[in-house]
């Protein structure tokens, strides 16, 4: 267990602070009776450096989450029961290149979860202490044996550089892959407090000249569950790996329930964008990381392109607000089609509809994308609708039929994270406390 457990949060008579700078991360656990940076004021920011998500961690055993994010930062006068909306003002890649790809589990390198309890096949040592010697992928070793502890392997994996702008980048061959690797950390530009392997140490090379579009966005954003979980299981689908788990992060379906869905990898939550998150926790302990350079839709690969960058955020606390998972306002380029406030044109259109059939009642919209999570794509959709519904003071069939004819609904990572994104009404939105975010995303009213 990482001595976070053990450290009493931060206390309210530390005096709030308009700038909260972070840099430093948990072990992988998100843990709600640790020690919490800050506090941060109420409209306040916080200024993070963040690392590489999935694949550093995942062979790094001493990390225990599959994530190596943020300490936590709480929020001054932040109350369970309350919400914390974020705008996110400011995502910036540092990374000059990354490695990632498909991956498998290597059988005798972990303990029922490759994500959480990694072991060295030869000396048993559980989550042991590890060091690189040359590259590939055998070149994390047990610290006391030197056996390589490799819980992850690619099955097809690449290694990108990006162009200095950060706007693009391109898949390299073996020699340039191997190149990167002996400078790996260098090439990840992983902040001074990390703790984890590079993976471009691995210097994959199966995908070459390939060229990529960048468009950052973190992959995990989010408050403190209020039970001790594993980062990269703060949401229903990885979270349901915990449910009855042969290891000591276990949990019952019923302590499942108390987490938080910040790990999102939904490619909307990127700079410009407004995600509104419940409080479970004393001062919300608001942490990020994983920040992809760039995602398509599933992450059907199981991974994407994991950056370190510089993220800068500014909260404010919606007061007896509460929530059952996040809520997201998107930019309207990320909106699906049918969901895009009405145009000035079409709404002329629309009012000579009415008028010709005598009709008075036309809705004032604004678009509007709540979160889902479950062990399956069926059931984080059927989350979602009721989240939606009990939002939105609605019936999950008006939500249905919403989401069908004014908007979509949208995977963000494969099994079992979505959006449920639709145009509401605005007298709904007002009702939840949402409709100032909706003004201001959107322009409306």
């Amino acid at each position: 267990m990482s001595t976070e457990s053990t450290v009493k949060p931060t206390t309210r008579e530390t005096k709030a602070r308009r700038n909260v700078v972070v840099d430093t991360f948990t072990n992988g656990l998100l843990d709600p009776g640790g020690e919490m940076l800050g506090p941060v004021q109420n409209g306040g920011h916080i200024i993070a450096s963040t690392t590489p998500g999935c694949w550093g961690p995942m062979i790094t055993p001493r990390l225990r989450g599959g994530h190596e994010v943020t300490r936590p930062v709480y929020v001054e006068d932040a109350k369970p029961g309350d919400s914390v909306a974020i705008r996110i003002q400011d995502i910036t890649v540092t990374s000059l290149s990354t490695a990632s790809g498909h991956d498998r589990w290597v059988e005798g390198h972990f303990e029922g979860d490759p994500y959480v309890i990694k072991k060295c096949p030869k000396c048993g040592t559980l989550s042991p202490e590890t060091k690189v010697e040359g590259i590939g992928q055998s070149a994390v070793r047990c610290a006391d044996c030197g056996t390589p502890v490799t819980p992850f392997q690619f099955v097809h994996g690449y290694t990108v550089i990006f162009d200095g702008t950060r706007r693009v980048g391109l898949t390299v061959n073996k020699e340039v892959a191997e190149t990167i690797a002996r400078k790996a950390d260098h090439y990840a530009a992983l902040p001074d407090n990390s703790v984890q392997h590079s993976i471009l140490t691995y210097a994959p090379s199966d995908l070459v000249g390939a060229m990529v579009r960048m468009r950052p966005f973190l992959g995990q954003l989010g408050s403190t569950p209020a039970v001790v979980m594993p980062d990269s299981h703060n949401a229903g689908d990885f979270g349901s790996f915990l449910i009855n788990a042969g290891h000591e992060y276990a949990l019952t379906a019923e302590q499942l329930e108390q987490r938080t869905d910040g790990h999102l990898d939904i490619d909307a939550v990127r700079a410009g964008a407004i995600l509104v998150v419940p409080v479970k926790v004393p001062g919300a302990g608001i942490y990020m990381g994983d920040m992809h350079a760039l995602q398509g839709d599933g992450e059907i690969a199981g991974h994407t392109m994991d950056v370190s960058g510089t993220v800068t955020l500014q909260v404010d606390i919606l007061k007896d607000r509460t929530m059952e998972g996040p809520v997201l306002f998107p930019l309207v380029e990320d909106l699906p089609p049918l969901a895009k406030p009405f145009t000035d044109e079409e709404k002329t259109s629309i009012r000579q509809i009415a008028s010709e059939w005598n009709l008075n009642d036309i809705e004032e919209t604004a678009p509007i994308s709540v979160i889902g999570s479950g062990p399956d794509l069926n059931t984080a959709t059927e989350v979602g609708l009721k989240r939606a519904a009990n939002l939105l003071d609605m019936t999950v069939a008006e939500v249905r039929n919403r989401a069908t004819i004014t908007g979509a609904i949208e995977i963000g990572r494969h099994p079992g994270v979505i959006q449920v994104t639709f145009l509401a009404p605005l007298m709904n939105l007002e009702k939840a406390g949402l409709l100032p975010f909706a003004k201001e995303m959107y322009g409306i009213g």
